[in-house]
């Protein structure tokens, strides 16, 4: 969507415009879900996180000023999945002291071999190497826009992409070129 666009449909959303949030629902949606699916590697969490996003999105959209839109928007994704980890990590150590032998959730199907591998590698990086490759990647943020968001120098950003992505390849067996 073109920009000018996008910030009258923003604009409408401040509004209170419902049929301008189905819009911006719509358009931002399979991002977000994508975004939150390849975090979590679990379909309901990236479901619940979706829906907890655009109730987010309708109670701060007239917070929202002048900058780049989807830059907004992933901050945001990026503290709820920040609160859900913490909240499973406090969840998963009350399950420990109480049994030890209860373990949650399973694994969901995967679409594909290569999709499988990506996920797993995925999720043996530290949380914050994996939330920066997926905002980058996944998200489409610039590295510029990642730095800002993470208040850190665009090079200590595009350091820690690098040996991500580094760390990505070796956990996949993927020769480098």
């Amino acid at each position: 969507m073109e920009p000018e666009k996008r910030n009258q449909l923003i604009d409408r959303c401040k509004a209170g415009q419902a049929d301008a949030f189905d819009e911006l629902i719509e358009l931002y949606g399979s991002r977000c879900f994508g975004f939150f699916y390849r975090l979590s590697n679990n379909r309901a969490v990236a479901e619940d996180l979706l829906s907890e996003l655009f109730v987010k999105l309708v109670e701060k959209i007239g917070g929202f000023g002048d900058g780049s839109f989807d830059h907004w928007l992933f901050t945001i994704a990026g503290n709820l999945f920040k609160d859900h980890l913490r909240s499973r990590y406090r969840q998963q150590k009350l399950i420990e002291t109480k049994a030890n032998d209860i373990r949650p959730e399973t694994e969901p199907e995967r679409p594909n071999e290569m999709s499988e591998r990506l996920q797993q590698a995925l999720s043996r990086l530290d949380p914050e190497t994996s939330e920066l490759i997926m905002m980058r990647f996944y998200a489409d943020l610039s590295f510029r826009e990642l730095a800002e968001k993470r208040n850190e120098p665009i090079g200590t950003t595009l350091c820690k992409i690098h040996r991500g992505l580094k760390k990505l390849r070796e956990l996949m067996n993927v020769p480098t070129t």
